[in-house]
């Protein structure tokens, strides 16, 4: 993880928030080559679930809602996370993320015995946790309670409890109050989906290691809704969509799990789970996640806003609510796995992103062999120009040719094209140039005026 941050930071993927200021905890920025690998993901995410597919439409809703879509979904009372404070440093910490998940569900189950006395509690407690992750100080700890995830904030020129709105948590519920619109403006039929990609908050009590775990994150989330007898066939469907797009980014199967989570710890709404794990270099983590909603939340919106959210059938007349297949991808996660999975040092002396092509940020980068000879700047500076009309496209005359070539190894550009003496014959109709394969580290010539067709079937097809 060092060295995936530190090459972040030094080429510009990801840099701390803030930092001329001493920096936010947790807090990230997407440098000029972050940006372009996240929109990469994200626009690949769009192209494969949402563009390509007859049964998918997309949504790009408000960040601030009306609290009580919080309170029909039951975000204000279950979107919570135990926590025990330290008695001697006073740091809170998430129990299920310093102790083992057995030692958080024994525990949790124990505690919810009425029985129980509070000298009890406070035994069980200390000794399930026995020390500080922070200081290391034996059993003194506060006995669990939950805390809210939700950030709070005010609408209007008054601090208040009727003006009270939050972040949102999650992008689906956007999606289960606009249903009725989209039912309306689109005429879908069941199966189909909406997609979206956007913003959501969490006052996580642990975030870290680097962006995996963050306070204002990203996800790329499809509510899928179904006949509730196919909700089955469906889940599976998304099951191998979610894998095969995990491949798709460069992801190793070896390296990707399946943990379906137990009755006891799914989400309030949730009838069956699944976590698609990855191994990162701090341990096996959740990257995505499926979940079968069943119709729980279009039931509770139309309860809590009287309006009629059910599905017509239009061949048999019937009225009844969808129920949900919820396949949701983190796009941080998506980066920071990515990179991971990219990064090869195994020559010391040359550090390799070996990005999927249609990822990197650049996907070539043009060279004049010398940067003194105007004709050869001349010539790859109008193949530059003309290539960056449909390509991101770097350029580069600095050093050496070995050098400018491990510079961008480094950051993954996939191709690049070098212009020298021989590109100059042949006017007007012009030369050929070199492309060098990142990965192979071959070189082939082509014609000039081939270049931007060979380049888009190397990258994209």
């Amino acid at each position: 993880m060092e060295k995936i941050v530190s090459l972040c930071k030094r080429r510009g993927f990801v840099f701390p928030g803030s930092e001329i200021y001493g920096g936010l905890a947790n807090s990230w920025d997407y440098g000029h080559l972050g940006v372009e690998l996240k929109n990469n993901i994200k626009n690949l995410w769009w192209r494969r679930f949402v563009q390509s597919r007859d049964d998918m439409v997309g949504l790009d809703a408000a960040l601030i809602m009306n609290p009580k879509t919080w309170e029909a979904s039951g975000h204000l009372n279950e979107f919570t996370d135990p926590l025990v404070e330290c008695k001697n440093c006073h740091v809170r910490f998430r129990v299920n993320e310093h102790w083992s998940d057995k030692v958080w569900w024994d525990l949790a189950r124990y505690l919810a015995q009425e029985t129980l006395s509070a000298q009890d509690r406070e035994d069980m407690v200390q000794e399930a946790l026995k020390v500080c992750p922070n200081c290391g100080e034996k059993r003194k700890f506060t006995v669990p309670k939950n805390f809210n995830l939700m950030f709070k904030t005010y609408v209007g020129v008054a601090e208040g409890k009727a003006d009270t709105v939050y972040l949102r948590p999650e992008t689906a519920q956007a999606i289960f109050v606009d249903f009725k619109n989209i039912l309306d403006t689109t005429r879908k039929q069941l199966p189909f989906g909406v997609g979206q990609v956007g913003k959501a908050f969490r006052n996580e009590i642990t975030p870290g290691n680097f962006i995996f775990r963050t306070r204002e994150f990203e996800q790329m989330e499809v509510e899928y809704f179904v006949h509730e007898k196919e909700w089955k066939k469906w889940f599976e469907h998304w099951r191998n969509e979610i894998l095969a797009w995990a491949l798709e980014i460069g992801l190793k199967a070896k390296n990707l799990h399946e943990y379906e989570h137990p009755d006891d710890a799914r989400a309030h709404y949730s009838k069956k789970t699944i976590d698609f794990e990855f191994d990162f270099p701090f341990g096996r983590k959740e990257l995505y996640g499926l979940a079968y909603r069943t119709d729980f939340d279009l039931k509770s919106h139309e309860k809590f806003s009287g309006r009629n959210l059910k599905y017509k059938d239009a061949e048999t007349g019937e009225e009844f609510w969808p129920h949900v297949i919820e396949p949701s991808l983190g796009v941080d996660r998506s980066v920071l796995a990515v990179l991971i999975e990219a990064y090869d040092d195994s020559n010391p002396e040359r550090i390799v992103l070996k990005l999927k092509p249609k990822l990197a940020p650049y996907k070539a980068a043009v060279f004049p062999l010398l940067k003194n000879k105007s004709e050869l700047v001349k010539l790859a500076r109008k193949i530059y120009d003309d290539l960056r009309v449909h390509f991101m496209v770097a350029w580069d005359d600095r050093g050496n040719i070995g050098k400018r070539y491990f510079s961008q190894d480094e950051i993954g550009t996939p191709y690049c094209i070098t212009v020298d003496f021989d590109s100059l014959e042949n006017p007007p109709v012009g030369g050929t140039v070199t492309i060098r394969d990142r990965d192979t580290m071959k070189q082939e010539r082509v014609k000039i005026d081939k270049l931007g067709e060979i380049l888009h079937k190397k990258v994209y097809e």
